[in-house]
């Protein structure tokens, strides 16, 4: 099944600037989020984010707060308790999904999305954990859970569909 850009939202879940210092490859996975972020702002994806006790962790990076139309603070793990899929535009159902903890916040929200019907896409290289180990473990549960793990390019591509879509140009100059 192909993610389609006019079906789909990209969740950038606990970016946050207090957090990720402490993520394996930290840098890596704030980049690939603001890419994903910048990519699906051109293309006409929502892109919704969420923190995690905002006021003790801060807030989500720039490079990603500032694409971002909605952001959901939350107390929850799992950001569907919090309002989530209240906040989620009618009609898409593929959801795209990018952020931290792997293990925890991203896994929890991803597996409550399935459960309540979506389609979902872990971008494996926008997700991230202090412990690679508990990212890898994360991304095998939710493979054996129906998601599905892809990376950026994989999601900007499928967005896109073909090399005649309008934003081909610019997408392929953030890709460089």
């Amino acid at each position: 099944m192909l993610m389609k850009a006019d079906q789909s939202i990209l969740l950038l879940v606990d970016v946050q600037e207090k957090l990720m210092p402490a993520i394996s490859q930290g840098k890596r996975i704030i980049n690939r989020c603001a890419l994903l972020a910048n990519i699906a702002e051109l293309l006409g994806v929502p892109v919704i984010g969420t923190e995690q006790v905002p006021e003790k962790l801060g807030p989500n990076v720039n490079s990603v707060r500032s694409h971002c139309s909605t952001t959901i603070a939350k107390h929850y793990f799992d950001a569907c308790p919090g309002g989530l899929i209240d906040a989620l535009p009618e009609g898409r159902q593929h959801v795209v999904i990018g952020g931290c903890e792997a293990h925890v916040c991203m896994l929890q929200t991803a597996l409550s999305l399935l459960e309540a019907g979506y389609k979902v896409w872990v971008v494996a290289d926008a997700v991230g954990s202090r412990h690679e180990m508990d990212r890898d473990v994360a991304l095998d549960r939710l493979r054996q859970s129906r998601a599905r793990i892809v990376t950026a390019e994989m999601a900007a591509f499928e967005w896109m569909g073909h090399c005649q879509h309008p934003r081909f140009r610019e997408v392929q100059a953030l890709l460089k």
